[in-house]
């Protein structure tokens, strides 16, 4: 049966379908912006038979999220920027062991408590991997309440298929915004754990899941297997969005709440004659080089636009390293104040009439 689309707070988007994924067990500790989230399911986990606790802490939450992914569960975590910089440690831990589990972060200002308002400011925190150690914290950012929704399903179908912690990397405007959304069924296929869960030994030899090795040769391999999961993650599992890219002077790259706002300026760009695009990463980590490195070769220039003063920026320049002798430029706002469609709109007037009519001459625009 077709469900209808109803009004829905972001953060309780996120519950919702965390319940639809077949979440079985949550742990957690409140923290604005994302306090519903615990707050919603702390109602209705019971009532379908399933787990929820209100850790005594970040740390207590995450290293319960281990033990219970280690048996093979759907598992969940929240929580917001400084409370997320407690689980680092635990998330290295998770990684390593390739325990499956969804931690949803929704951003906050910072650095240090910071503020409520919304931000993009962990974005290093979630893809440059906070705790020790080789490895990726697989991370997916919405721009709405809709993609919530089905990033919420991708994040636990892609961590239970490749057996590693995935991040739902959101911020407090979309974790508090209310919009029409579907929470529709769940859209992937089981994945089966039963080969490697520790769900009690009898009738078969016990198992044993640790991130330590004996020899180095065997932690040598394990990390590289992990990487080989990440390039098919990159590969298979890749989500992002184009925007007028085709035919596009200068293209604008950004992420999650700002994008949306990003494409409504683009779009007045473009009815006033402005050959510009947008490029969305959904999938942040990995992030996709070949795609930037492809949309660079054939532009004239960049721009990139965040919520924070220039973290992704690093990774959009890595990509257009080497491939393109084209400008990379900025334009960024930190500690949770929102940008209008009118201020990025001049950002962009001021960057395409330096880097595409200075070297086109206005009457090629």
């Amino acid at each position: 049966m077709k469900k209808e689309k109803e009004l829905l707070k972001g953060n309780y988007a996120i519950a919702q379908a965390a319940i639809e994924a077949g979440c079985q067990t949550y742990f957690g500790y409140p923290i604005t912006p994302q306090s519903e989230i615990g707050e919603y399911l702390s109602e209705h986990m019971p009532e379908h038979g399933r787990t929820f606790v209100a850790a005594e802490s970040e740390v207590a939450a995450i290293n319960m999220l281990l033990g219970a992914g280690s048996t093979g569960l759907k598992t969940m975590t929240s929580s917001s920027s400084c409370a997320v910089a407690l689980m680092q440690e635990g998330l290295s831990f998770i990684a390593g062991d390739e325990i499956p589990c969804v931690l949803v972060s929704v951003m906050r200002g910072g650095p240090g408590l910071g503020y409520i308002y919304p931000s993009q400011g962990d974005y290093y925190q979630a893809t440059k991997g906070g705790g020790n150690g080789d490895y990726k914290l697989v991370t997916y950012a919405p721009d709405s309440v809709q993609e919530c929704i089905d990033l919420t399903y991708k994040c636990f179908y892609v961590s239970q298929k490749y057996r590693t912690p995935v991040c739902l990397l959101a911020d407090g405007m979309l974790g508090q915004m209310m919009e029409p959304a579907v929470v529709g069924e769940y859209p992937y296929p089981e994945v089966d754990q039963s080969s490697w869960a520790l769900d009690g030994a009898k009738g078969r030899e016990p198992r044993f899941i640790a991130s330590i090795e004996r020899e180095q040769e065997g932690l040598r391999k394990r990390v590289v297997k992990m990487f080989e999961k990440y390039n098919q993650i990159l590969e298979n599992e890749n989500v992002f969005e184009k925007y007028e890219v085709e035919g596009a002077k200068l293209v604008i790259t950004a992420f999650g709440s700002i994008a949306r706002i990003a494409k409504a300026a683009v779009k007045k760009a473009r009815k006033n004659g402005l050959k510009v695009g947008l490029f969305r990463p959904i999938l942040l980590n990995p992030f996709p080089e070949k795609i930037v490195s492809s949309i660079a070769q054939k532009v004239d220039g960049i721009l990139d636009i965040e919520l924070n003063c220039g973290q992704m920026l690093q990774d959009v320049k890595a990509s257009v390293a080497g491939v393109a002798s084209i400008p990379v430029e900025f334009f960024g706002r930190p500690a949770g104040m929102m940008m209008t469609v009118e201020e990025i709109y001049e950002q962009i007037e001021k960057t395409y009439k330096k880097i595409v009519e200075n070297k086109y001459g206005t009457a090629c625009i």
